[in-house]
């Protein structure tokens, strides 16, 4: 299966800039109207932690395998299809998790709507990859703004939505409808094809392609410790009572939030090898601040320099991706994908490996370090 290229005399434009903005807000809303409903699905499935957090697997195990197979299909088809697709995947997902109650059937349910995500994610990136470069202007930070602005409004407007009365399956139905409303507006202008350069749909990342994956997979697993185990050590460590815990993942989001809407024009200013060099070195410090300062006041300061550190740096990456001449970009943004919510995937395990072997605080200081080796690639990567 071979790439289609694009005609050669369409250049990427306003719209099609206009579209990807869209669909990255599609990505946000589409992932986080799903954790307002993890309490629902636990108490009408009887499940304990246990059997809970093995079928939150299947959501990841889902996004990891579209990754790659959404990238082949969008080299073959287009963006425009592929992003399509992916959205009725969760759309038809969504009322299933708010509904079924036999285990195995959230399983499936879980897997498809983990698939359509994969597929979305993957398959935007993509998109915003071949915009930019179009533009030839700095864009990518803003793109994934309209990410993290998506994942508040999805997580805010179903938890609204339920507090009002309405049932899991009216929030997931209103979700559907806000979210075929968007593709509708956003698909005459995805991308009709998935690639500039003609090649295979499949190939081993290697080189600078991996190298940049691994990259995104430390700032992923940064972004996975606060989401996964900042209110455990607030409440753990610091004494935070736990109705507060999520304070800390609160604080991380809304400067991650800001730091990528105004991303861009700190790009410009900044240029793409400070923005690394700068933003690891500050997310590394504000996991330091988190774990050696006492105060919890400290650590929320802390949550939010990580926030602010991590918030440009995978844009970055995923720009010097469409810059890079050793793999294709339908192959190497979804490489670079795959690898980095790995991070997101197997965070959670090795931390708790780790914290259980010694403590929470050491393992946060272990990921310190990591995002340190991050700020240091700055100096060597070409973006």
């Amino acid at each position: 299966m071979t790439a289609i290229t694009p005609p050669p005399t369409f250049i990427p434009g306003r719209l099609e800039q206009m579209s990807t903005r869209i669909a990255y807000l599609i990505a946000g809303i589409g992932i986080a109207a799903w954790a307002p409903l993890v309490p629902y699905a636990k108490v009408r499935a009887n499940l304990d932690e246990g059997t809970l957090g093995l079928l939150l697997l299947c959501l990841g195990v889902g996004s990891i395998l579209a990754m790659p197979i959404s990238g082949a299909l969008a080299a073959r088809f287009g963006c425009r299809r592929v992003l399509s697709g992916g959205t009725i995947l969760i759309c038809l997902a969504l009322p299933l998790l708010a509904t079924m109650t036999s285990l195995p059937w959230l399983v499936a349910a879980l897997f498809l709507f983990g698939a359509g995500l994969g597929t979305v994610d993957s398959t935007v990136n993509l998109q915003a990859v071949i915009v930019e470069r179009a533009s030839g202007k700095t864009m990518m930070s803003g793109f994934h703004g309209m990410f993290s602005l998506g994942g508040i409004i999805g997580a805010a407007g179903v938890s609204a939505l339920l507090g009002l009365g309405l049932s899991p399956l009216g929030a997931t139905l209103v979700v559907n409808a806000v979210l075929l409303v968007a593709l509708f507006k956003a698909a005459p202008h995805l991308l009709p094809y998935g690639s500039e350069s003609s090649g295979p749909a499949f190939a081993i990342p290697h080189g600078v392609v991996l190298f940049i994956g691994i990259l995104c997979f430390i700032v992923f697993l940064a972004e996975g410790a606060v989401l996964d185990w900042s209110a455990v050590f607030l409440t753990a460590e610091r004494g935070v009572e736990t109705a507060y815990a999520g304070l800390g993942y609160a604080a991380f989001a809304l400067t991650m939030t800001v730091g990528r809407l105004t991303g861009d024009s700190v790009v410009r200013r900044l240029g793409a090898k400070r923005v690394i060099i700068y933003g690891g070195a500050i997310a590394a410090a504000g996991f330091l601040l988190a774990t050696l300062a006492p105060m919890w006041q400290a650590a929320l300061l802390g949550y939010a320099l990580v926030g602010a550190g991590c918030s440009n740096i995978v844009p970055v990456l995923y720009t010097a991706v469409g810059k890079q001449t050793l793999m294709p970009e339908a192959i190497a943004v979804p490489a670079i994908t795959t690898i980095g919510y790995a991070g997101i995937l197997a965070g959670p395990a090795l931390i708790g490996f780790v914290a259980h072997g010694s403590s929470l605080s050491f393992a946060f200081g272990l990921i310190a370090l990591s995002l340190v080796a991050v700020a240091f690639s700055g100096k060597v990567l070409k973006v």
